[in-house]
């Protein structure tokens, strides 16, 4: 979607504009502008990647390490892929790299989305009762990775859509310590906001460590980042920290 200036001036890339269109809001043509001049956009396109959010998983691992080849991940609310396809690739669950192991690669979402290579796909609501269950019988056991790129619907307000994401990562993380692996990594995006106190303490308590990044391919506007938890300690530990 970019043009080159070829003049004797050298080379640089050219900004797209976008017109108005009849009907279409000023928010949503200054939106468009951005993303066809977003170079991580772009670079998705040529490298077909499915968005620009695969960027964002894959320097998430290149700091910290945890889709290494054989793993078992589960990928939640993985429309539209690209995260799948970033996992794909570096678990080896191609067998593309020889004398390594072959891991696993499981997306659920609640709509259907396009097959992607070396991923297992499954429609579902993970929030159901027998989602545990069916995730540990498609891993063959459980996982060693419980990623999370999800968000809730935007209702405009800023307070309310941080609430409803917090609420959204603590759903998953529950789900998480049902499915992970004693050592297990669970890596979701978050909202800052300050409602995350309790979550944050709950992931301390449960995990080795815990980070909080924005990586670059996020966008500096956003108010996103992502918790990075690695080190999961077990179900005894989750158990003595509920007392159940």
């Amino acid at each position: 979607m970019t043009e080159k200036n070829t003049s004797g001036r050298g080379q640089r890339e050219l900004r797209v504009r976008v017109k108005s269109a009849k009907g279409r809001k000023l928010s949503s043509t200054l939106w468009l502008e951005r993303q066809l001049n977003d170079p991580y956009v772009i670079r998705a396109r040529k490298e077909g990647f499915r968005g620009r959010a695969a960027y964002k998983i894959a320097e998430l691992d290149e700091k910290y390490g945890f889709l290494v080849p054989g793993a078992r991940v589960v990928d939640l609310g993985c429309a539209p892929g690209g995260w799948c396809q970033i996992a794909v690739e570096r678990v080896n669950a191609l067998g593309q790299k020889p004398n390594k192991p072959i891991g696993t690669v499981l997306g659920v979402d609640l709509q259907e989305i396009e097959p992607i290579s070396g991923a297992d796909i499954h429609q579902l609501d993970f929030l159901s009762e027998e989602a545990d269950g069916l995730v540990k019988g498609w891993l063959g056991g459980n996982a060693d990775v419980v990623l999370s790129d999800m968000a809730a619907a935007a209702s405009g307000h800023k307070g309310t859509d941080h609430l409803r994401i917090i609420a959204l990562v603590e759903a998953a993380l529950d789900f998480a310590f049902d499915v992970l692996d004693e050592g297990g990594t669970f890596v979701a995006k978050v909202l800052a906001g300050g409602a995350e106190i309790g979550m944050q303490n709950t992931l301390k308590r449960n995990f080795k460590k815990v980070a909080n990044v924005k990586p670059p391919a996020s966008r500096a506007d956003s108010s996103e980042k992502f918790v990075v938890a690695t080190g999961f300690r077990g179900r005894a530990a989750r158990e003595a920290d509920t007392g159940e």
